[in-house]
């Protein structure tokens, strides 16, 4: 079966108001266990088309890297946001997600008319915004956003990896796999582990 492609219709709705530079934001790294959370921005330029632009999870790792390359070239604007594990275990989870896509918003140059964000709005953002629930499965510029953000911080769970292999980050990114909570239980809690964050099973 093939996936469902992502859409401009919103965009196409906003640039029809006024709206030029409509921006789409999408975070990834919420649900681990460990290390941090990443969240893009992208500006999608509305006369160079990027093909297969899907939600990140539904598109393979080696497609993810052709098609994040594709909308970086071709973008009109793009930024990413890293928040670390230590601002994630002061703020929480959600915190720090909303604050990683605030910032990524906040690095475009020049700053976009109007933001699509997946699933929820951000907080404190002076910019028109409109939350969209699986806005990286129908709308183009939040799934170009969300394969941005999963090559970048697949690729800093790879250099964690290098830095420590014990726990398989290269392989699970830091989800909470089988593998990964048999590595816990084995070498406890590294220090790119959250602390905010633990699975019950292993600590009650």
């Amino acid at each position: 079966m093939a996936r469902p492609s992502a859409r401009r219709t919103v965009e196409n709705a906003l640039r029809r108001l006024g709206f030029n530079r409509v921006a789409g934001v999408d975070e990834v790294g919420r649900g681990c266990l460990a290390g941090p959370v990443v969240a893009a921005a992208v500006v999608l330029d509305p006369s160079a088309h990027v093909a297969g632009l899907a939600d990140s999870k539904l598109v393979p790792p080696d497609e993810r890297e052709v098609l994040a390359a594709l909308i970086i070239g071709r973008a009109t604007a793009w930024a990413v946001a890293v928040v670390d594990v230590a601002e994630i275990d002061r703020l929480n989870i959600h915190r720090a997600s909303l604050l990683a896509m605030r910032q990524a918003v906040g690095a475009l140059a020049p700053l976009p008319d109007a933001v699509l964000v997946d699933g929820f709005r951000i907080p404190d953002l002076a910019i028109p915004q409109r939350g969209i629930v699986k806005g990286d499965r129908r709308c183009a510029a939040i799934a170009a956003a969300s394969i941005v953000a999963k090559v970048t911080r697949d690729r800093l769970m790879k250099d964690l990896h290098a830095q420590d292999p014990r726990y398989g980050f290269a392989r699970h990114k830091g989800y909470a796999t089988a593998e990964h909570l048999d590595a816990v239980a084995r070498y406890g809690y590294s220090a790119v582990h959250r602390r905010s964050f633990r699975p019950p099973t292993l600590f009650d």
